[in-house]
């Protein structure tokens, strides 16, 4: 989803198109259906999404379809369009080898990735005001994630604590090929409406995540 819309990005900026549709989608069949829970695996034990707690232990399923409508900034104001969000930049890799395993993330490769957005973007770690992660809720997944956004906002900031992270998984699940985009609606509409929504089933923070060190502490209520 949010190759794609990297992809979208970079058409417009190269002047390929004047409008692009961006998106994902993901349904399986038959809607009503369950899972073996395996331990160590990437579904949740108790059918929740619990996306940096000290419960997490897998992720749940979704489906969904999700598409934004991307234009260059003057164009879309020129034309009166509702604008809902804009994107500074985007930047987009591959872990590659440097995975544990095939399917498993590195911090090394998504430091490099989100360093980059934000140095296309033009902005510091200083200048965010919330980060959106991938959050699936997993064991390893997590820890991960946040100590690679860790190691890339150092590059630029020494912030401690203040900002805050959040997953939509902890409300739809993990929508696949959708994810991505479903992630980008919220952080649109968290914009437009001016509020930072909480990330669900969240008690206390992952004690396998150094939240301590990091800029992030998770957002678990509603705050503008």
């Amino acid at each position: 989803g949010l190759a794609v819309v990297h992809l979208a990005c970079q058409s417009l900026l190269l002047g390929q198109s004047a409008v692009a549709v961006a998106g994902g989608v993901r349904v399986a069949l038959p809607q009503r259906t369950g899972y073996v829970y395996q331990d160590g695996m990437i579904l949740s034990p108790d059918g929740h999404c619990r996306a940096f707690d000290h419960k997490a232990a897998g992720t749940v399923s979704g489906n969904g379809v999700g598409v934004v409508v991307l234009r260059p900034l003057a164009d879309a104001l020129a034309d009166g369009d509702h604008v809902y969000a804009v994107i500074r930049g985007s930047a987009i890799n591959n872990d590659g080898h440097r995975g544990v395993s095939y399917t498993a993330p590195s911090v090394a490769g998504q430091a490099e990735v989100v360093a980059e957005a934000l140095a296309v973007a033009g902005v510091s770690g200083s200048d965010i005001g919330y980060v959106e992660a991938h959050g699936t809720g997993t064991p390893l997944g997590d820890p991960i994630e946040v100590a690679a956004l860790t190691r890339a906002y150092r590059r630029t900031t020494d912030r401690v604590g203040d900002c805050p992270i959040g997953s939509v998984k902890s409300n739809l699940g993990h929508l696949d090929a959708a994810a991505g985009i479903a992630g980008l609606i919220k952080v649109a509409l968290m914009l437009h409406h001016g509020e930072i929504p909480p990330s669900l089933n969240v008690e206390a923070p992952n004690p396998a995540i150094d939240f301590a060190s990091s800029p992030f502490h998770v957002n678990t209520e509603l705050q503008p």
